[in-house]
């Protein structure tokens, strides 16, 4: 590969001169591992980006692809459809908790995310109730890159060079307290009254003006940050009392990563609109999907008159016909291989390994939920981000693939990891730790 031209391709999220220097090219992959161009076997740590729940290159997954490519490339979703679509929607609704019985396909979360939030939206203007615009995310929260999912999440970096965002946006403060929930494991003790800031922001701005909340079940992208015990559902409780819909965010919860289907079913909080994506297709095809419950859509459909659009939105691939089959193929895998079980069976050991690296060289905090971790490090001075880029590299040097967000690494494996792949991992993660600076 030594002849590769890398100049034209812009890699999103990466800082392209260095990765350019120094690139780190994969050729293949399967099971639980990825493999070098120069051969080298590198194990996932972070299910390529929390994606890959059923492990790389399931054959069944490829199978049903390649069958549906050579039978039925692509169809519109705009005055068309095809079977598998339908078919598709009805699982995800079986598998989805409570009434959320209607599903939207997009292609992406963040597609997901804004298709939800002008759902959100909408649903409130068709009821007579259209002063209800604004939207409420939180700190330290991601939503995708659309100009919605920017406007509601908290990441300062993925909004500072953006502005002006969308109006009408207020944010909830982010839930991590390192002083009093330090080390947890699953659900910290201390934060719960956080929630109680939506009755300020309702006070602020009146409840009348408010038409959604989203947040992340757990925040993945900025670290792994888990909710405090009782603070979703006293979320719901607030947006009950005041007429305001509640948008999970499950793109990275989703399908299994918490040892349940779904975020919503571990921390028994039913919210109005879900997003999925990621996992949706073990990552082999890009798609994503909104479930709606029963009466937001049932507002849409008798709102219209007869014979017109409900909802002037959609995207070119809604339900591509790959997507739909890559689905399909994954939930098999999802249910015939009992994987959102066996992720909550190896929970312990996962956590007690995970919770071994306390007293690790630079280690301040670890957070574990399900298959999730995050290991957070002490900063350099005047250098965030820099020891958690170091550990990274250093990892992938020795085969193992971690997810960095500044100075905290963050871990999802796929679901199909066995007990001698997490003794692996964490041994490497320990070893890199003691010999960085």
């Amino acid at each position: 590969m030594h002849d590769l031209d890398l100049e034209a391709c812009w890699l999103p999220f990466t800082a392209n001169r260095q990765f350019k220097a120094q690139p780190r090219l994969l050729a293949a992959a399967e099971g639980m591992y990825y493999t070098t161009v120069d051969g080298r076997r590198i194990l996932d740590g972070a299910a390529g980006l929390w994606c890959v729940n059923a492990g790389h290159c399931r054959q069944s997954i490829v199978a049903a692809i390649q069958a549906q490519a050579a039978r039925l490339d692509y169809v519109t979703a705009f005055q068309m459809g095809h079977a598998a679509e339908f078919e598709l929607a009805t699982r995800l609704a079986a598998l989805a908790p409570g009434d959320l019985d209607h599903v939207f396909f997009g292609n992406s979360g963040s597609e997901a995310v804004d298709t939800a939030l002008k759902i959100a939206v909408a649903y409130h203007r068709l009821r007579g109730d259209g002063a209800r615009t604004r939207l409420i995310g939180r700190e330290r929260g991601y939503h995708g890159v659309g100009y919605g999912g920017m406007s509601v999440g908290g990441i300062s970096n993925n909004r500072k060079l953006f502005a002006p965002l969308l109006p009408g946006v207020d944010h909830l403060p982010h839930t991590h307290d390192l002083a009093r929930n330090a080390f947890s494991r699953g659900e910290p003790e201390h934060g719960v009254e956080l929630a109680d800031a939506l009755e300020h922001i309702v006070a602020l701005h009146d409840a009348s003006t408010i038409a959604a909340v989203i947040v992340e079940p757990v925040a993945g992208s900025t670290g792994v940050l888990i909710p405090p015990r009782g603070y979703l559902r006293r979320l719901r409780e607030i947006c009950d009392r005041h007429g305001i819909l509640l948008i999970f965010d499950e793109v990275i919860t989703g399908f299994g990563r918490l040892g349940t289907a779904f975020g919503a079913d571990y921390f028994g909080v039913q919210p109005d609109l879900m997003t999925v994506a990621k996992g949706l297709t073990n990552g082999a095809v890009p798609m994503s999907a909104v479930l709606v419950r029963h009466h937001i859509h049932q507002t849409f459909m008798e709102q219209a008159p007869p014979g017109a659009i409900e909802l002037f939105h959609g995207y070119t691939w809604s339900g591509h016909p790959l997507a739909c089959a890559a689905a399909l193929a994954t939930l098999d895998l999802y249910r015939d291989e009992a994987l959102f079980e066996r992720a909550a069976s190896l929970s312990g050991v996962w956590q007690d390994a995970a919770h071994a690296l306390r007293g690790a060289a630079h280690v301040v905090d670890i957070r574990t939920i399900g298959l999730v971790a995050g290991i957070e490090l002490a900063p350099r001075f005047g250098a965030p981000g820099a020891r958690g880029m170091e550990v990274y590299l250093r990892c992938f040097e020795r085969g193992l693939l971690v997810r960095a967000t500044g100075d905290i690494i963050a871990l999802s494996p796929p679901l199909i990891i066995a007990p001698d792949d997490i003794e692996r991992l964490f041994a490497i993660l320990h070893e890199v730790l003691a010999g960085i600076a």
